[in-house]
């Protein structure tokens, strides 16, 4: 007897977003698909397509939950106990932290390049990056120039990007992460050309 499928009052977003998610990670995005995402749940493509309209909003919505965890730690470092400069690197640390602690999430936010899928993912994250940019302005003792707060942000992306897949978390890289950040923050300081 084969399992009871899902009806589409059953059928969640969540559980949806559950499976792709899983799919996502462990292929690339070309090779999920609405029938790969409804064959694991048990339930016609159709039932997915009455949550969602295509599988790049699905993914959209993945994305949307990781973006909303990285402007979360963001937002909880700049409004910590602790001075500006000790909020400055928190937020670097933060930063490469989240990324080697999400290593397939953070692929999926930052390295994933589709034309079906850039518009909606390059939007999430520009609106992350703005928040990062706006809180290393606010707490850095001079005005720094834009292209140098986006260099920065690219030299944290280098960092993730060079340690993903050789490192399993951050405690593993986290004496390499305290000197990029201490690194940064001295690059920021003399950036005065």
């Amino acid at each position: 007897m084969s399992p009871r499928k899902p009806s589409t009052q059953e059928l969640t977003k969540e559980m949806i977003i559950h499976e792709a998610h899983k799919q996502f990670i462990a292929k690339d995005f070309h090779h999920v698909s609405m029938r790969s995402i409804a064959k694991e749940l048990g339930c016609s493509h159709g039932a997915i397509y009455y949550h969602f309209k295509n599988k790049a909003e699905i993914f959209y919505a993945i994305l949307g939950e990781y973006f909303s965890e990285l402007n979360t730690t963001l937002e909880n470092t700049v409004n910590g106990p602790e001075d500006s400069s000790t909020k400055l690197k928190n937020i670097f640390v933060g930063y490469m932290a989240f990324g080697l602690n999400n290593q397939s999430q953070y692929e999926l936010m930052f390295m994933v390049r589709d034309n079906e899928i850039d518009g909606l993912s390059q939007e999430a994250a520009n609106l992350s990056y703005e928040k990062f940019a706006q809180s290393v302005q606010a707490l850095s003792e001079t005005t720094l120039l834009l292209s140098d707060i986006h260099s920065t942000f690219i030299a944290l992306h280098g960092f993730v990007a060079h340690y993903r897949h050789y490192v399993k978390n951050y405690e593993e890289a986290k004496e390499a992460v305290d000197v990029h950040a201490r690194f940064l923050i001295k690059a920021l300081i003399k950036v005065e050309l």
